[in-house]
Parts: C-alpha cells; sequence; structure tokens
C-alpha cells in the first residue's frame, strides 16, 4: 500500500519572476502530485504537495535546486495533514 503524505514548503531565494512556480507545477504534474505553487507577498514561494510519499520527497529534493534562472538559498519543510480534495497542481496568483 503507498503512503500519501502532504508537505509544505517555503522557498527562499531568487524564486519569484524566474518561472519557479511553473517549474514546480511541471515537476509535480510528472510525479503525479496534487498542491499548488504561489508567491508570498515577501519574496519567497509557497508549495504544497499531496501524492506518494516518495513522490513527494522527490519534489521537496527538487525545490532545493529549482530551475536554472533561480538561486535558492533555504527551503523550510513541514508536514501537513493530507487534504484529499485537490486535483492536479495549481499555479495560484
Amino acid at each position: 500500500m503507498t503512503t500519501v503524505t502532504r508537505m509544505h514548503a517555503v522557498v527562499s531565494g531568487t524564486v519569484q519572476g524566474v518561472g519557479f512556480r511553473y517549474w514546480t507545477a511541471r515537476k509535480a504534474d510528472g510525479l503525479d502530485l496534487v498542491g499548488y505553487a504561489r508567491n508570498l507577498w515577501d519574496g519567497t514561494v509557497e508549495v504544497e504537495a499531496e501524492g506518494p510519499s516518495v513522490a513527494v520527497e522527490t519534489l521537496m529534493e527538487c525545490l532545493r535546486s529549482g530551475p536554472p534562472s533561480a538561486t535558492v538559498t533555504d527551503v523550510e519543510l513541514r508536514p501537513v495533514v493530507p487534504h484529499g480534495d485537490a486535483e492536479g497542481f495549481a499555479i495560484l496568483h
């Protein structure tokens, strides 16, 4: 049986205006994850992803480097109770 988890991440660095949310959504779609990515007012990007534990861990590891146009300085992670209500991975504005 596959364990479903949900993880919340806040990514710091040069992560806004560089396609970070779209890159994250493509990665999440490829891993069959649901959730979202959105810019926060302080220049960080917030990501929540839900799905099989291995896939969520893979995405969280990818966030540490980001796309070539980004410079990631920190990723704060915390587990969240899975919602089970999302369909697909959304880019929020």
